[in-house]
């Protein structure tokens, strides 16, 4: 994506279901779970680059023993700073105390990150301050082991502040006014309730306190726990927690917002937020890692019994389609295809911009997650050319000479590789005159493939808020004096302001909103924003459920031809010579090339919780009275 837009983050839970000298018998280490979770994690750092976290669990360790490690850094490459502390840390242990080598026993209880529970966590900073203290996991501490929970998510709650207020209801004094605050001090208010209830009924059948405690880990029912945490939650998230004891959980949104992978098997419970990180993690096929259903969690026990429960009634399936045509990983065998058939789909259009003249226009893609769509752009125009070909042949039949055949069969679709992005160049100065010179400079091209008569069609996976476009792309693939450039969006028009985890929560941002409304102007139809307005306004002490979305209306007047036209006129830099043409996906394309995840809300602002209209409406007010607010 040209635009920089991030996503919040990505989870990895890790438990080992054999003892610790196993791992060292069968792979040489006892270290065998840090390794996975290294792995596990920097397999994930396309969802977050700006912090991470890891946490792990020792079970069955003696009263005043360390159980509990956590590691956070918000360092350049944070995920390489963590597993560097914890590789400083555990060379330290074995060079001060040699006897440790051999001896599992001494490594448990001496070496800190050592265990059979982990979690990790990568995130990007959006809203939320990014600093150490942001990074989850988040840890709830208590002297009673049980009582002890560790929290990560890859989530966004639309109704914080009434979940805050359910806590402030509920007596407690959180401590920071954070979503991830919020969700922990939730759950951890009904896990202290739980563990004193069973606590109370071992007392009554004669245990002691002490005979209590394995007793507790036993019957302690994580399900009904996270029942009563989240039947008030309103977003999308994968919501990731380790008990102190060592029970452990994942739950899932119940529209299946966010995405939740796991494989079991009678070593490990793995569970991450792409399917071939688990894949090249645990070198498994993709039947074996299984997509956790929405409204469910799975939970593993401290015994190491893994049960999967339904813990809300799953909603319409509603997963992110935004998230697999760019945040994901393309290496998933589904999304590999889903991103080449959006590649597919936009062909026709294409082929209709370039009046079907391929001899005269070359093809390329903006690096380098619309590379796969370009292979699937790519695919279509040679089997259009072969057409083409075939036609050309049949028709000359017998009056074709050799010659004027091999002509015609040497014509090939032309692509190169044009934009390429300098990652190593930053914009030192912030002064916007010379700022906006060195953006210009972000990306380079390649010179002497482009002929003045030449098309140049260029695909990039999304257009969001399209500033790259203007300040750089486009001005600098003038320089190559192409007749027309066309770029091609391999997602539709972002319209709407997502709340759920992608960071993307205003409106004037957005460039197809913005063209909507100078069409709305030029239209003399400006009117409409007010009464949009008016009526955001008028729902404002509604409860979510009879929230509409009004702010489709700023939208209805038009085509998405007309927004798409308006949108390359917005773009296009001053003193251009090449015509500007951009073609988006079309919402019903989109779904045809991901059939199994419809979420689609920042398209058609059909928003999957009842939050979400409250959101874009809150969104639109901001907007109208110039109020930079986060809009939930």
């Amino acid at each position: 994506m040209s635009d920089s837009i991030k996503h919040e983050c990505g989870i990895a839970v890790l438990r080992l279901l054999k003892p610790l000298e196993f791992y060292k018998e069968k792979y040489g280490t006892a270290f065998y779970g840090v390794n996975k979770m290294y792995l596990m994690m920097e397999k994930q750092h396309n969802r977050g680059q700006d912090g991470a976290g890891f946490a792990s669990i020792k079970l069955d360790v003696k009263p005043g023993e360390r159980y509990i490690s956590r590691v956070r850094s918000i360092a350049q490459q944070p995920i390489q700073d963590i597993f560097a502390q914890i590789n400083d840390r555990v060379n330290k242990e074995f060079i001060e105390h040699p006897e440790y080598a051999d001896d599992i026993a001494l490594q448990k209880k001496h070496i800190p990150y050592i265990g059979e529970v982990f979690l990790g966590h990568v995130r990007y900073g959006t809203f939320g301050k990014n600093s150490v203290e942001s990074v989850h996991p988040f840890l709830r501490q208590n002297n009673w082991m049980h009582r002890n929970l560790i929290m990560a998510g890859n989530f966004n709650m639309t109704n914080v502040k009434e979940l805050f207020a359910n806590l402030i209801r509920l007596g407690q004094h959180p401590k920071e006014y954070t979503d991830t605050i919020t969700i922990m001090e939730k759950i951890g208010h009904f896990l202290d309730d739980a563990v004193s209830k069973i606590y109370k009924d071992v007392k009554k059948e004669g245990y002691s306190k002490n005979q209590a405690s394995p007793l507790i880990a036993e019957r302690l029912n994580v399900a009904k726990v996270l029942k009563k945490a989240a039947k008030d939650w309103d977003g999308g998230y994968a919501m990731a927690g380790l008990i102190g004891h060592g029970d452990s959980f994942v739950l899932r949104d119940p529209a299946g917002i966010r995405p939740t992978y796991y494989y079991i098997d009678d070593e490990v419970v793995a569970i991450a937020s792409e399917r071939p990180v688990i894949q090249t993690v645990f070198n498994v096929k993709f039947e074996d890692v299984k997509e956790l259903e929405p409204g469910h969690a799975i939970i593993t026990k401290k015994s190491g019994k893994v049960i999967i429960k339904k813990i809300l009634q799953p909603l319409e399936r509603k997963s992110c389609s935004f998230e697999r045509i760019y945040f994901s990983r393309g290496s998933d065998a589904e999304i590999y295809q889903e991103r080449k058939m959006l590649g597919k789909l936009l062909m026709p259009k294409v082929l209709e911009a370039i009046d079907n003249d391929t001899k005269n226009t070359v093809f390329s893609y903006i690096p380098n997650t619309a590379e796969t769509s370009f292979f699937g752009m790519i695919e279509t125009a040679e089997a259009a050319l072969n057409k083409k070909k075939t036609a050309a042949i049949l028709e000359g039949q017998r009056s074709l000479s050799a010659e004027k055949v091999t002509d015609v069969l040497s014509e090939r679709i032309r692509v190169e590789k044009i934009a390429i992005k300098d990652v190593k160049l930053r914009t030192f100065i912030t002064e916007d005159s010379s700022r906006d010179d060195l953006v210009a400079h972000v990306y380079d091209v390649t010179y002497g493939v482009i002929k003045p008569n030449d098309n140049l069609v260029i695909i990039d996976d999304s257009i969001v808020r399209g500033t790259t476009l203007k300040k750089s792309i486009l001005k600098i693939l003038d320089r190559l004096s192409p007749k027309k450039i066309i770029v091609v969006s391999s997602a539709p028009q972002i319209r709407y302001p997502d709340c759920y985890g992608i960071d993307m929560a205003n409106l004037e941002s957005l460039v197809a909103f913005r063209a909507a409304l100078e069409l709305l102007k030029e239209a003399d139809q400006y009117h409409i924003v007010k009464e949009v307005y008016d009526k955001c306004v008028e729902q404002t002490e509604l409860e979510d459920v009879y929230v509409q979305n009004f702010v489709k209306e700023i939208y209805d007047p038009f085509t998405d031809e007309q927004i798409s036209d308006k949108i390359a006129e917005l773009l296009s830099p001053d003193n251009i010579n090449a015509e500007v043409k951009i073609i988006f996906q079309s919402v019903e394309n989109l779904h045809k090339a991901c059939p199994e995840h419809l979420g689609d809300w920042y398209f058609t602002g059909n928003y999957p919780t009842v939050g979400g209209n409250r959101v874009v409406n809150r969104a639109f007010i901001n907007f109208y009275e110039g109020n930079k607010e986060r809009a939930y």
